[in-house]
Formats: structure tokens, C-alpha cells, sequence
């Protein structure tokens, strides 16, 4: 389907050049025609010059050629010619006949007549003939004749003339319409961007900063704000309160079971299967919650900040346990994500790392190639390349020999694709355990969400 954009500037365009098109065939007809007029009008003029000489001249007309001074009727075949014949069919011609006679140049009518025609012996003419009687009574056939390459070679200048103008009028034609097209969207553009902005800042937009003919459209879009709006705050509220009741019972079977390990019972594969179930709860309420979010919410996140926090809470856990965490974070950055899903992400890999790793993990997040990439890699025994794509899917705990549920990369992994990001599970190059690797799409670095 072809874009507003496309089909003003195709049928502009379109438009324009038939219009244009018509436009030049109309004016290079009535050019054409002129210069068809002013041709014929000149050879009138000649032949009314011929008949006068002629009139002095009736008793001797060899001197026809001292009273028509144009050189022309002088050079051999210049293309400019004369005759006269008498009732007796005696011809006098112009020099430049050279011996030559006009095609029917010794046949007209009383009126005058114009017409093409041409011989063996000179080129296409254009004739104006007509017969005559002088005072003394004696008839004449005066014609005289212009060569047609003289009409032609106009024509052809008239054409070029006309080509490069159209061709310069068409360039122009086409920028007025890039133009034209560009200031009847740009309300439209506005609209698109006030759309995303106004719902980031919960406000309303204002049919008066909009044409009228676009007014309507801006009421419409209010209304579907505030229901989108309400269905996102109620879909999140639904999942946290489902969250919420599911919590509960969990909790008070969670302490069942631990008041029945310690009076020596083995609930370990109770507690397990209990742990498996919340992270199954979790993975799904995720899902429920992003699925309701992320595509009508424009959610904006200060990256930078969620990270300073995660640096703070999970060094002291690292400390604790004796290992290391190290971040490298650019300042200012911000994604689009919902902070509430990015930071979840964010605490299931480094908590995966912080579990796995033996000495040492890292968080880098940094901008590459207009998008935000985050890498979390540790020093310990890392995942098979052969598994890595069953970890990310499935969420199977690979290794028993540490608690978990392993449903933390799986629950991370559906919440980035949810927002169109990536996960990518490879080897750390840096720490020799495994790294995740996360594309996240950016926003401006000026337009990020105030943290508090």
C-alpha cells in the first residue's frame, strides 16, 4: 500500500506533466500556426511587390528584374523565386530559377491561391498564384514561390525552443509539487509526533494547532488515547493483582513446606516443583503484562539510571559472596521499554551471572550503530553452544547443581522480544564464561523519562 507521500507525489507529478503536456501541443499548435501565417503573409507581400513591377513593366517586362531588388531573386536556387506569364504563354522568372519553371506557376485562378508543390528541377515550394488583368487590358499569370526548408527550419527551432521549456517547466512543475506535498503533510507529521509525546505526557491534543479538515480526526484520536490509556493501566493492574492473589498461597505453602524440612522430612522436590511454579507464574504474568504494553504504550526509560541502581544492589552481593562486579555504562541512555520490564531483565541476567560465575562478572552498556547494546558476562563454566538456543526457549535448567528454576533467561528473552530487542547468548571474550548480549532499541538522549 502506497504511502499519503507516494500518491501525492505520484498523482501531482502525473498531473502536472499531462497538464504540462497539453499545455506545450496547445501553444506549440497555435506557434506553429503563426509561424504557418506569418510565412504565407510574406509571400503575399512578395507577390503584391511582383504584381506592382509588373504594372510599370507591362510593355517591357525583361526590366521586371531591375524593379525587384532582392538579391535573393538574383542567387541560383536561393529558395526565393518569381514568374510571370502572359495570355500568350510567354514566361519571364527570377534569376534564381536559373532557366527553371514554377511547378503550375503558369496556371491560376482570378483569386489568389497558396500551395505546396515542387518539380524535378527545384526543391518543395510554397506558391502564391493568381491571374491578373493590367489597365491595358492584357492578362497575367503573376506567381511567386518561397522554398518550404525556410518554414521547416523555424518549425524545427519552435520545437526545440518548446522542448527545453517544457523540460525546465516540468523540473520546476515536479519541485512545486515535492513542495506542495510536503506543507499539506506536515500537519499530518506534526499529528504523528504530538501523538507520541502528548501520550508520554498524558495530555490531550488540541484541535486548534491542527487545519480544520484535520480537526476531526484529532478528536477521534483524543478519545482512542484515553481508552488505550485505560486499557494499559488496566491490564497492568489486572496482572499485578493476579500477581498479587497468586503470591499469597504461595508463600503459605512455601512455609508449610520449610517448617516440614525442619522436622526432617525431604520436601526438597516439593520445594522445587514450588519454585518451578512461580517461575512459571512470573514467565506468564510477564508475557500477559507485555503483551498489553509494549506495543500501544510509547514507553521511554533512563537506562543509565537503572543500571546505577542494579551496580549498587548487585555489588553488594558480589562483595558478599566474595566476587566482583565491574560496569561500564555511557551516561544518558535511554530505550524504549517499559522500566519495569527492562529492569526485570536486567535483574534475571545479572542474577544468572552473579550465581554462575566463580570470581568475576560485568555489565557494558554502551550506543552501537543507532541502537543501545548491554553485554552481561561472567567467569564461570558458561553454557554449550549446543544448548544455548534450548536455554533462551524453553527455560530448562541445564545444570542441578545450583538452586533456580532455570526460567530466568527464558522470561528475559520473551520480554525483550515482546519490544522488538534480541538476546543472543555467546562466549565472553573478556571473562571466559558466557556473555548475554542485548540490542535494545534507543531513544534521544533528550527525551528521557524523569526517574523519580
Amino acid at each position: 500500500m502506497l504511502s499519503l507521500r507516494q500518491r501525492a507525489w505520484i498523482s501531482g507529478g502525473l498531473s502536472a506533466l499531462v497538464s504540462l503536456a497539453i499545455g506545450i501541443l496547445l501553444l506549440y499548435s497555435f506557434l506553429n500556426q503563426r509561424e504557418a501565417d506569418r510565412f504565407d503573409r510574406a509571400l503575399i507581400e512578395r507577390h503584391t511587390q511582383v504584381v506592382v513591377a509588373l504594372s510599370y513593366a507591362a510593355k517591357d517586362p525583361s526590366r521586371l528584374a531591375e524593379l525587384l531588388f532582392d538579391p535573393q531573386y538574383q542567387t541560383p536556387f536561393s529558395g526565393r523565386y518569381w514568374q510571370v506569364t502572359s495570355q500568350a504563354g510567354q514566361s519571364f522568372a527570377s534569376g534564381s530559377l536559373l532557366g527553371a519553371s514554377l511547378p503550375g506557376g503558369d496556371i491560376a485562378p482570378t483569386g489568389l491561391v497558396l500551395r505546396d508543390a515542387s518539380n524535378p528541377d527545384i526543391e518543395a515550394v510554397r506558391i502564391a498564384a493568381q491571374r491578373i488583368t493590367l489597365e491595358d487590358g492584357s492578362s497575367w499569370v503573376v506567381a511567386v514561390a518561397e522554398s518550404l526548408a525556410q518554414l521547416q527550419a523555424d518549425r524545427r527551432d519552435l520545437r526545440q525552443s518548446l522542448g527545453a521549456a517544457f523540460a525546465l517547466v516540468a523540473v520546476i512543475g515536479l519541485a512545486s509539487v515535492l513542495f506542495q506535498t510536503a506543507a499539506i503533510l506536515r500537519p499530518l507529521d506534526r499529528l504523528r509526533r504530538d501523538v507520541a509525546r502528548r501520550w508520554d505526557r498524558d495530555e490531550p491534543l488540541s484541535a486548534a494547532d491542527y487545519p480544520e479538515e484535520v480537526a476531526p480526526l484529532v478528536g477521534d484520536i483524543n478519545t482512542l488515547l484515553t481508552r488505550n490509556r485505560e486499557i494499559v493501566s488496566r491490564s497492568r493492574r489486572q496482572a499485578a493483582d493476579l500477581a498479587h492473589a497468586l503470591k499469597t498461597p504461595s508463600a503459605i505453602l512455601r512455609n508449610e513446606l520449610t517448617v516440614l524440612a525442619e522436622g526432617a522430612q525431604d520436601m526438597s522436590k516439593a520445594l522445587d516443583a514450588l519454585d518451578r511454579v512461580d517461575a512459571q507464574l512470573a514467565r506468564s504474568l510477564a508475557r500477559l503484562r507485555t503483551a498489553n504494553t509494549c506495543e500501544t504504550v510509547q514507553a521511554k526509560t533512563d537506562l543509565s539510571h537503572s543500571i546505577q541502581r542494579f551496580q549498587r544492589l548487585f555489588g553488594m552481593m558480589a562483595e558478599r559472596d566474595g566476587k566482583l562486579l565491574s560496569v561500564a555504562c555511557e551516561p544518558g541512555l535511554a530505550v524504549r521499554m517499559d522500566a519495569q520490564d527492562i529492569e526485570e531483565v536486567l535483574g534475571n541476567l545479572l542474577d544468572n551471572a552473579l550465581k554462575w560465575s566463580r570470581k568475576r562478572l560485568a555489565l557494558t552498556a554502551r550506543r552501537r550503530k543507532g541502537a543501545i547494546e548491554l553485554v552481561i558476562e561472567d567467569d564461570g563454566p558458561g553454557i554449550p553452544e549446543s544448548d544455548r538456543a534450548e536455554a533462551v526457549r524453553s527455560g530448562a535448567r541445564l545444570d542441578t547443581s545450583k538452586p533456580g528454576t532455570g526460567l530466568g533467561l527464558a522470561i528475559a528473552s520473551d520480554l525483550l522480544q515482546a519490544y522488538g530487542a534480541a538476546l543472543v547468548l555467546e562466549d565472553s571474550a573478556a571473562l571466559g564464561g558466557l556473555a548475554a548480549r542485548i540490542t535494545l532499541p534507543a531513544r534521544p538522549a533528550g527525551d528521557v523519562q524523569d526517574p523519580g
